[in-house]
């Protein structure tokens, strides 16, 4: 097991220093300064020899390869640098805008679950046989729905068709509420098809007709041997869905206008600060691979076959 755990942290180490790298890169190579255009504003009145001296202070100026070694150091010692638009610390930046994000991130997940719970245990129901394929088709449906356009259809629909939900000044949980239900949707999606193969695939097992033959009711074999058995690749699918679930919900906090970090990237790539936005791609990633390595040590106590597995291995 100890030698499974550090494999699996090594893992997330390599992961993380990919991220880094290939997030470095690319926002190097973007056009634009963000120095420049911050102090070149001649609003501001400054020099060429001060917009230099500036450059300097930021080290703009030095090698790529000092600012990759200077930046990743930097940030193994958890200091992301300073934002040149704002011109505070990053992590004051993360600090402020960071919990939004989560609440909002962590509430439209336990939605997800519960949609794709919801949808695969109705399409079981022998009550339900009917509307099954209905059911089993409203996947595909969400996954196809874009998130942007979802957030402004629901805006539409029960903000100001129904008046359910108000825009200007809502209360704090009432703002939360159709931006939850946008991020949930789409990741619910990709949960329950997994979920309904899944049911399907256990439905056949041999315990399964064990319990049917002594007698078990359907309700009774679906809830206590179907389902616990097929919610085992869903959550070890959840963990791979951490990155779209973060970025489905930088998407509705713009599209809500939430504060978080969506709006916080959104402000980054408008002023090409780089600092932030290679926060913003680091802590998402870190995000990715704490949730993945959970998972993973996770999904051996729910299922002592994997104990033996990685035993042998």
């Amino acid at each position: 097991m100890r030698r499974y755990l550090l494999h699996r942290v090594g893992l997330g180490l390599l992961v993380l220093w990919a991220a880094f790298t290939l997030s470095f890169v690319l926002l190097q190579v973007l056009p634009g300064d963000a120095i420049l255009i911050k102090f070149q504003n001649p609003d501001l009145g400054l020099s060429p020899q001060q917009i230099a001296e500036m450059r300097e202070a930021y080290g703009a100026d030095n090698p790529l390869w000092q600012q990759y070694l200077h930046t990743l150091v930097a940030m193994l010692h958890g200091d992301f640098g300073y934002s040149v638009q704002a011109g505070v610390p990053v992590s004051d930046q993360l600090t402020s805008n960071l919990p939004g994000t989560l609440r909002l991130a962590l509430c439209g997940f336990l939605l997800a679950m519960a949609l794709a719970f919801v949808l695969a245990a109705l399409s079981r129901f022998p009550a339900l046989r009917s509307l099954r394929n209905l059911l089993q088709s409203l996947p595909a449906l969400f996954i196809s729905v874009p998130t942007f356009w979802l957030g402004i259809a629901l805006i539409q629909l029960f903000s100001f068709q129904l008046r359910w939900i108000p825009v200007i000044n809502p209360s704090p949980w009432q703002g939360l509420i159709l931006p939850i239900i946008t991020v949930a949707i789409p990741i619910s999606a990709p949960l329950a098809q997994i979920l309904l193969r899944s049911i399907d695939d256990v439905a056949t097992r041999p315990f399964v007709a064990v319990a049917r033959a002594k007698g078990a009711s359907e309700s009774y074999v679906l809830w206590r041997h179907v389902l616990r058995n097929a919610m085992l690749p869903v959550l070890n699918v959840a963990g791979l869905l951490l990155g779209e679930l973060i970025a489905g919900a930088l998407i509705t906090e713009t599209v809500f206008g939430l504060g978080g970090l969506g709006q916080l990237t959104q402000q980054a790539v408008n002023n090409q600060d780089v600092a932030v936005l290679q926060a913003v791609v680091m802590i998402s990633a870190l995000g990715f691979v704490v949730i993945n390595l959970l998972v993973d040590l996770l999904m051996p106590l729910l299922d002592p076959r994997l104990q033996t597995v990685g035993g042998a291995a």
